[in-house]
């Protein structure tokens, strides 16, 4: 079972990577491609963040659809309904998959001059 040691791992292995100084995230040329999914537990208070969910931006909206229909785990929530991102339950996805939705997050943020150095 995965877990945000796993995640950290997995980032900082790409090309470029800075981790967050306060909350837990990445970002790869400024711009963020991990944080943890803030949920709102409680209707009055503020949300706060859920240690076992990630969110990973994606290349578009269709893969987006065919990530949370084909992968266990990955799902959305009305908040980003539209946005091309998609939020991965930890506990419910293997490893390996894990490290391939991180460097597909990667990829769909940094830019093409990294990707190059990737490939």
């Amino acid at each position: 079972m995965p877990d945000q040691d796993d995640v950290r791992r997995l980032a900082l292995a790409l090309p470029d990577v800075e981790e967050s100084t306060g909350a837990f995230g990445f970002s790869v040329a400024g711009k963020g491609f991990v944080w943890l999914w803030r949920e709102r537990v409680d209707p009055k208070k503020k949300k706060v963040a859920n240690p076992e969910v990630v969110v990973l931006p994606v290349a578009d909206l269709g893969e987006k659809e065919a990530l949370i229909a084909s992968v266990p785990g990955v799902f959305t929530e009305p908040h980003y309904n539209g946005y091309k991102a998609v939020l991965v339950r930890l506990p419910e996805v293997a490893l390996d998959e894990l490290a391939e939705l991180v460097t597909d997050a990667w990829r769909a943020i940094a830019p093409p001059a990294l990707r190059a150095r990737l490939d």
